[in-house]
């Protein structure tokens, strides 16, 4: 049972806020904001408590989404109950941000009398509420130099590149009374999370790839659509058929909408898409990667006469050569009581700055094509500086996004719709790879 559903803003602003029952005021929501800035550490719990009040939380687009309970109520259930939240208001909305949700406050208030009632869940299905909401989206999208809706898309059937517009896989779903200003369209994205641990030996250590596949429709109405795998995709090395080049992932789920009659033989699944954004499928690869790794690095640390510390990092992107990185950040932890920071670095557009909140010198690239290699020279006034203080040199962590390339292989054949959708119908196909954790040890 809910009390009460808020969110906030990174900063703490009331963005939302709904009492359901009149079981707690709302000085709820600056005790909550409190707990969470009070933590030390950078993940706060999910479940915290204020008295006689529990607070379960998310984070999504850099905003607190806390539902509040005075009943046993099982934690799991809520939060489940706010990543579907979130997911409707990304697809009724275009977009999660501190933006979308000012402009769109009124429209989310209407949901979240329609999804729950007298602190009791409803539904969240976005076809079911479509039928209910009357409130219109307000879209603005936000600026980005590496808007990936622009560099990564491209028509799946032809697999070559064919640029869609530039708000449409961020644009609210079309509502039951009409076009919002967009064509029928489906979306499907291919999202990898890696996580890397490389030795200060140049040897791979660790390493976990959890992918998903991701599908929003446009479409008013569509029986079945087919999304056509690799056909030497295998789930564990048992499955591995012998020849040709495999695509191996060691688990997979599906969503249970997901019909695996074709699955087995072809690598088909059938799915009947609902309005929205749904994910279709899961998967997670551990220990081994078919490729290297996207980014080696190369260290020198050393101290100079002047008692400076020297660092040199010579970095290697092993993408291949018709792709980039976009997005890079290098982080290297530095002795404490590092002062100032003068730099060398390999090309204009990169910059680097010591911040010493996080004692880190940070290394920004905005892109870095593949085969190419960049170097940084890092000198840094450290005042006592000993064999000592030089050990706390590192590890290295790196950030980045890998726009049009998946780490496991992994490829979308064909997308198919039955029946065959009238008009300018468009189906568009993105890959991306994202940094969770790249650890370089030096």
């Amino acid at each position: 049972m809910i009390s009460q559903i808020f969110i906030l803003s990174s900063k703490g602003d009331h963005l939302i806020y709904k009492d359901f029952r009149g079981e707690a005021g709302k000085d709820a929501v600056t005790a909550f904001y409190e707990k969470v800035t009070a933590l030390t550490g950078d993940q706060p719990p999910v479940v915290m408590s204020h008295k006689e009040l529990h607070f379960v939380h998310i984070r999504q687009g850099g905003l607190y989404w806390v539902v509040t309970t005075t009943a046993d109520s099982s934690p799991f259930t809520l939060v489940e109950f706010l990543n579907r939240l979130t997911t409707l208001i990304k697809d009724y909305c275009g977009s999660l941000s501190e933006k979308s949700v000012r402009m769109n406050f009124a429209l989310i208030y209407e949901l979240l009398d329609e999804v729950v009632d007298n602190g009791y869940i409803q539904t969240t299905s976005t076809d079911i509420l479509k039928n209910f909401i009357q409130t219109e989206a307000v879209t603005s999208k936000p600026f980005s130099l590496f808007d990936l809706s622009n560099v990564g898309l491209f028509g799946a059937e032809t697999q070559q590149s064919k640029v869609a517009p530039s708000a449409a896989a961020t644009r609210p779903i079309m509502s039951s009374r009409g076009d919002q200003g967009g064509k029928s369209e489906i979306f499907v994205d291919v999202v990898e999370r890696m996580s890397v641990v490389i030795g200060s030996n140049g040897v791979l250590m660790k390493v976990d790839v959890e992918g998903e596949i991701r599908v929003k429709c446009y479409m008013p109405s569509c029986l079945e659509m087919r999304i056509g795998l690799n056909e030497e995709f295998s789930i564990g090395k048992s499955q591995l058929r012998g020849y040709g080049a495999a695509v191996r992932v060691d688990e997979c789920s599906f969503h249970q909408a997901v019909k695996l009659d074709e699955f087995d033989q072809h690598r088909i699944l059938k799915v009947c898409p609902s309005q929205g954004e749904h994910v279709v499928m899961q998967y997670l690869l551990s220990d081994e990667l078919p490729s290297a790794p996207p980014f080696r690095l190369f260290p020198t640390i050393e101290r100079d006469n002047g008692g400076r510390l020297l660092m040199y990092l010579k970095l290697r992107c092993d993408l291949p050569p018709k792709s980039s990185a976009i997005n890079v950040s290098v982080t290297v932890p530095v002795p404490k009581g590092s002062l100032s920071l003068s730099q060398e670095l390999s090309s204009p557009d990169q910059k680097a700055e010591l911040r010493p909140e996080t004692r880190a010198v940070h290394w920004d690239i905005p892109r870095f094509p593949g085969g190419a290699q960049l170097s940084a020279l890092f000198k840094l006034e450290v005042p006592g500086l000993s064999s000592a203080s030089m050990m706390e040199v590192g590890p290295v962590g790196l950030s980045f996004e890998l726009p049009k390339y998946t780490c496991t292989g992994l490829q979308i054949r064909f997308l198919r719709l039955t029946p065959v959708q009238p008009g300018s119908s468009q189906r568009w196909v993105r890959y991306v790879t994202h940094s969770d954790s790249y650890t370089i040890r030096i």
